[in-house]
């Protein structure tokens, strides 16, 4: 059974990207983060996945504390209501962030006998950070492909992105098709009880939802 090591974060895409690796026949090790990230919320709910699929599930400690981000620093309002998501690079961005995580992902397969690193980045319907774009993730593969022993013994990892040219609601019918559980994530970038839905990240959520044609069954304030 081929190895996969699967970047979860708790929320949508991620979530989806675990189903579609489970789908594919690969044996997976999810990752994630404890960053310095504003809420933990997102946390319980990459352990709730995690145990729900019954799958290895290992967090790593990062402190991206110093990084200027709204995400990573509580005196940074994360923005509400944003016109025209996407178009700019929002301070919900936080600089590096998909650089660092997949260069330990990459570590994590070479120490797991993995051959594929799986993560939800999307460049569709999405906040316009760098990091999730397809030039940035073919760089990477060729980084990969020179900078680790699995590279240069010919066997470079790969980096599958199942969600790449995506929609938000074909997101939503791919997860939903394959029997994710999405009612277990958690999207928004605020860490209430309940989603915010006013954050780019619940925005484009419950869009993606009502455009796939399915209730969003997390709580909103």
């Amino acid at each position: 059974m081929t190895g996969a090591v699967v970047l979860l974060s708790g929320g949508l895409d991620s979530t989806t990207c675990v189903a579609q690796a489970i789908a594919d026949g690969c044996k997976v090790t999810a990752l994630s983060f404890r960053y310095g990230q504003r809420h933990s919320r997102e946390l319980d709910s990459a352990k709730a996945v995690a145990e729900f699929y019954n799958i290895d599930h290992i967090i790593v400690d990062l402190d991206l504390s110093s990084f200027r981000s709204a995400l990573t620093r509580k005196e940074i309002d994360v923005p509400e209501n944003r016109e025209n998501v996407g178009s700019d690079i929002p301070v919900t961005y936080v600089p590096a962030r998909n650089i660092i995580m997949l260069s330990v992902a990459a570590g994590l397969c070479e120490s797991v006998d993995a051959d594929r690193i799986y993560i939800g980045v999307n460049s569709v319907d999405y906040s316009g950070y760098p990091d999730c774009r397809p030039e940035f993730i073919q760089a990477f593969r060729d980084m990969l492909a020179v900078g680790t022993k699995a590279g240069v013994e010919g066997n470079p990892i790969r980096i599958v992105t199942p969600i790449q040219h995506s929609s938000k609601a074909d997101i939503v019918r791919l997860g939903k098709r394959l029997g994710a559980p999405l009612h277990l994530t958690w999207s928004c970038y605020e860490g209430g009880e309940k989603a915010c839905g006013k954050c780019d990240s619940c925005r484009l959520r419950l869009e993606g939802f009502r455009e796939a044609g399915y209730e969003d069954e997390i709580e909103y304030e």
